[in-house]
């Protein structure tokens, strides 16, 4: 019989000592011996383990709380060694594993079976629960990931019964020869608690030593440190951070020399990885702890560097590689798990869906816990349920009629598809990385130098553009924003209807709502006007306003949760439409007021005003690198415009009423259905309240349009500019919208005389004319070509030389002497998407100013050699040119004619060429501090609002 002496290191263990001792002792064959070692319990661990000696001959060895695992073990090891009892086998056990009676037996068992192994294991179980797996051998993965090949939360039902070999065996149970463990080295100091039974595995399987997994042998595991149970000096609180420094140590320890460099790369790209997916699953604490780990263990690369040294001695011929290879884990495993993290997510946002549905569900059940109509549903559910997804799709005409008008739509805004431009919509840049250079950039190369910043939504398009490019992110805005704000508007309305009766609104109902609503930019001109901030915003505004609905919650928790939900989708509205802030704060102070009179005392519960606070708060820090630099420049008012490129036609009082954007969109008469049948929808007594609040809603949104209306605005190049209205017309309308189907929702409530029958009809027909009207307009005219191109009026070769360097700008001269003159300049290949509102929010150049009154006046070579300095290198005055400033500019020494016989259009030529480095970009520190900070934020407020999907440990 082999003999066996049992390697039993503790610490604390009192709580599973008493069990682990009895199942040492239970064990059908007996061992030879127990040398404890236990690393300064404070509880009577050591006292304990002694009570073994009547029965095993047992010895304890007592160290320092500061001894590691490998420290322990090889003391013990050492202590037979010099006992001289020269046992076949070393055990090791935990002080938390519970060696099931038969488990040595099955151990030897094997090992006579096959004797080429040197290190075999045990099934491990979970203790107490004894039938959940937790291991059967173990590997790594290429990012250092734990691998058992078990699914999660699997029980063990004899379906893993092989005996097989594998990468490596928990120390907790490990049979081990004690030669095999002395040529490896021992367990590595290094990895003073976690990850030394991989490192052991690796050096073995290196070395072509067999390490088997016996499933017939139990050993039951509390894994009291890994779930955070039992804390000492090595683990300290952060767990997490203690196995990831070992799986990261373990990698490079033990990794392939040539591929060190793309380990340490990798390591580190996918450390940021694993951060991020810890910060969406709201775990921030394991999140900085993967970063302290890896700093860790680059901070001390001569502790890697000495481990390899180690294990290149002990393979001169580089070990077994192929062995190593063969039990590592698969490379793709990784991928699957970053899918399985995803699908996660997505799991836990649909369920959270689901959880909101349910409520709702129930809280209808409890006012009319069997209502017709859910019964009507219930049986045509059933009805359908056996038959496929295309029969109920097509037997289904409001998910038919759905289709068509997604299709429409599309259809519709076929003038986006490619490179579009045209009307207050400039050309896309030609990379990703101009938006981001124009979001870092303190100073912009734009016109002779700016430190306006960047507008807001500059970040999110490089975002987007990263992915898709800049011209396929603004086609996918202006194609997309109609079918998504269908499918917002169509889940507010429908939870707005249940709110309003226990049916909800007819599914018919909310296709009109949905679509009418997604209709509004489109109708009202902004697509075809070029105006795309409007026709973004309209994708957002019923998402924001589906979140704000979570302000009604009754648990104070889930409406801080929607005060960060719509904090962050009102960052991303008034990135697009500026004023959309200052219309939800009008909105936010009379909703509290108004909230205040019905509930008195509500306004003084901070869970009650808090979450709109955060809302509106939310905005202001995340877009702090756009409005303070703002602000300090003097061009605050970009922050009170629609975006895109100025003028824009105005906008008049009865235009903004009828859903119209100055002499842009459908016919004007079709604007009249909504406001008319929003003041229709006020008649039914039942939903009278609902339809005031949206009424009160249109009523803000109109107040604050008056101020936005009236002012104009004088911008560079731009007088008369009308303030911001766009997201005032998508509210006003929204809310009727809103009312219309509340007040729908009341007729199926209520029974009907004939007249009032006929009247409803009446409604009905001429409530179509506004989806019908425009999905016709849109289609056929509306969406097929954005307002036309202006011509810049500069020649063709000057463009093409502009877009070669910065330096080489085009002063473009318009006007006469008696009307005065204006000016500008295009550098590269024009103003682009962003660029265009940074050079009209950009003040005069008084400097620049003078020399072109000097030109106009006087021939003057000083002024032309100031031009060259500041990065022009031609000058244009484009058709109708005014002959007198034309001929003082053929006068000018150091400018020669650069254009044909052309008595519209002039063009001159610098005949010294400007320097390379006049003209260019600036990043400074505080930019940067911004810029980075809004980053973090960013990140903060998206884990915010994302679901917890972390999975708890099990206790113990």
């Amino acid at each position: 019989m082999p003999a066996v002496v049992v390697v039993l290191v503790t610490h604390d263990g009192a709580a599973w000592l008493p069990a682990v001792l009895e199942g040492i002792r239970a064990q059908t064959t007996p061992v030879a011996g127990v040398v404890a070692v236990d690393t300064g319990s404070l509880d009577d661990s050591a006292e304990l383990v002694e009570t073994l000696a009547p029965f095993v001959p047992t010895t304890v060895l007592r160290a320092d709380a500061a001894t590691s695992f490998p420290q322990a073990v090889a003391r013990a090891v050492e202590h037979v060694e010099q006992a001289g009892t020269h046992p076949d086998w070393l055990w090791l056990l935990h002080d938390d594993s519970n060696p099931d009676p038969a488990a040595l037996t099955e151990l030897l068992a094997v090992s006579g079976q096959r004797p080429e192994a040197e290190i075999l294991g045990p099934k491990l179980r979970e203790w107490p629960s004894l039938r959940r797996l937790l291991e059967l051998g173990v590997t790594i993965s290429g990012t250092g990931r734990r691998e058992t090949g078990l699914e999660r939360g699997e029980y063990d039902q004899g379906q893993h019964e092989d005996v097989r070999e594998v990468f490596a065996v928990n120390t907790a149970g490990m049979l081990v020869r004690p030669a095999a463990l002395s040529a490896l080295g021992g367990l590595d100091e290094n990895l003073p608690m976690f990850g030394n039974d991989l490192d052991l595995g690796w050096r073995a399987a290196a070395a072509g030593k067999t390490t088997l997994i016996v499933p017939k042998a139990v050993v039951f595991h509390a894994e009291a440190a890994h779930r955070g149970v039992r804390r000492t000096a090595l683990t300290g609180r952060h767990t997490h951070y203690q196995e990831r420094r070992a799986a990261l140590y373990t990698l490079l320890a033990n990794g392939r020399g040539r591929w060190l460099p793309f380990q340490v790369v990798r390591l580190a790209l996918g450390t940021l990885l694993r951060i991020l997916g810890f910060l969406v699953v709201r775990s921030p604490g394991e999140a900085l702890d993967e970063l302290a780990a890896l700093l860790s263990v680059y901070a001390h690369p001569g502790q890697v560097l000495a481990a390899r040294r180690t294990r290149a001695a002990m393979f001169r011929d580089g070990g077994d590689t192929d062995r190593v290879r063969r039990l590592l884990a698969p490379w793709w495993l990784p991928y699957r798990h970053g899918l399985d993290f995803v699908s996660d997510v997505a799991a836990a946002l649909t369920n959270q869906a689901a959880d909101v549905a349910e409520r709702r569900r129930e809280a209808a059940a409890a006012r009319d816990p069997n209502p017709p109509v859910a019964r009507h549903r219930d049986e045509e559910d059933e009805a359908l349920a056996d038959t496929g997804i295309a029969v109920r799709f097509l037997t289904n005409p409001v998910a038919v009629a759905v289709a068509v008008i997604v299709l429409v739509l599309v259809a519709g805004a076929r003038g986006a598809f490619g490179d579009v431009v045209g009307g207050a919509l400039s050309p896309s840049p030609s990379g990703a990385g101009d938006w981001w250079r124009l979001h870092l950039e303190t100073d912009h190369p734009i016109g002779f130098g700016t430190s306006v910043p960047a507008p807001p939504y500059v970040l999110p398009l490089a975002l987007l553009a990263s992915l898709l490019g800049p011209t396929t992110t603004m086609s996918a805005l202006l194609v997309l924003s109609a079918p998504l704000a269908l499918w917002g508007a169509w889940r507010f309305l429908r939870v707005v209807g249940r709110l309003m009766s226990t049916y909800g609104a007819p599914r018919w109902l909310l296709l009109w709502g949905s679509t009418t609503y997604a209709l509004v930019p489109l109708v009202a001109g902004a697509f075809e006007g070029g105006r795309w901030g409007i026709v973004a915003a309209s994708a957002l505004l019923p998402w924001v306003a589906h979140a704000a609905l979570g302000f009604a919650e009754p648990e104070a928790s889930r409406r801080q949760r929607a005060g960060w939900r719509v904090g962050l989708l009102l960052a991303l509205l008034t990135a697009v439409t500026p004023t959309a802030w200052w219309l939800f704060l009008a909105l936010g102070v009379v909703v509290l007021v108004a909230g205040n009179r019905v509930v008195p005392g509500a306004a003084r519960d901070r869970t009650v005003w808090g979450p709109p606070a955060l809302a509106l708060g939310i905005p202001l820090v995340l877009l702090l690198p756009w409005w303070l630099p703002l602000a300090l420049d003097g061009a605050f008012v970009g922050s009170l415009l629609d975006v895109g490129r100025w003028p824009t036609d105005p906008t008049t009082g009865p235009e903004l009423v009828l859903g119209r954007l100055g002499d842009l969109g459908a016919p004007w008469w079709a604007g009249l259905v909504l406001p008319a049948l929003a003041l229709v929808a006020l008649v039914p007594r039942a939903t009278r309240i609902g339809v005031v609040v949206c009424w009160l809603v249109a009523a803000v949104a109109a107040l604050v349009a008056v101020p936005l209306g009236l002012v104009d605005v004088d911008l560079t190049g731009v007088a008369g500019q009308q303030l911001g209205l766009g997201p005032v017309l998508l509210v006003l309308h929204g809310a009727w919208i809103s009312a219309i189907v509340i007040a729908g929702v009341a007729l199926r409530d209520v029974s009907l005389s004939r007249p009032a029958t006929a009247g409803v009809v009446a409604a009905g027909l001429v409530g179509l004319l506004a989806p019908a009207v425009g999905l016709v307009w849109f289609a056929g005219w509306g969406g097929s070509d954005l307002a036309d191109e202006p011509d810049s009026g500069i020649p063709a070769h000057m463009t093409e030389d502009a877009e070669l360097g910065l330096a080489n700008g085009i002063l473009v001269i318009r006007g006469s002497i008696e009307d005065g003159l204006t000016y500008d300049v295009v550098r590269d290949d024009g103003p682009t998407v962003g660029e265009d509102e940074i050079a009209a929010l950009t003040d005069e150049d008084s400097d620049v100013t003078g020399l072109l009154t000097v030109l106009a006046t006087a021939p003057s070579a000083d002024a032309v050699e100031q031009l060259r300095e500041r990065g022009v290198k031609y000058v244009v005055q484009p058709a109708p040119a005014d002959g007198d400033v034309a001929s003082r500019l053929d006068a000018t020494p150091g400018l020669e004619r650069a254009s044909a016989d052309d008595r519209s259009t002039r063009a001159w030529e610098l005949t010294k060429p400007p320097p390379a480095d006049a003209v260019d970009g600036s990043l400074t520190g505080w930019r940067l501090v911004l810029v980075g900070a809004q980053l973090v934020v960013i990140v903060f407020v998206v884990v915010q609002c994302l679901p917890t999907i972390r999975r708890r440990r099990a206790d113990v």
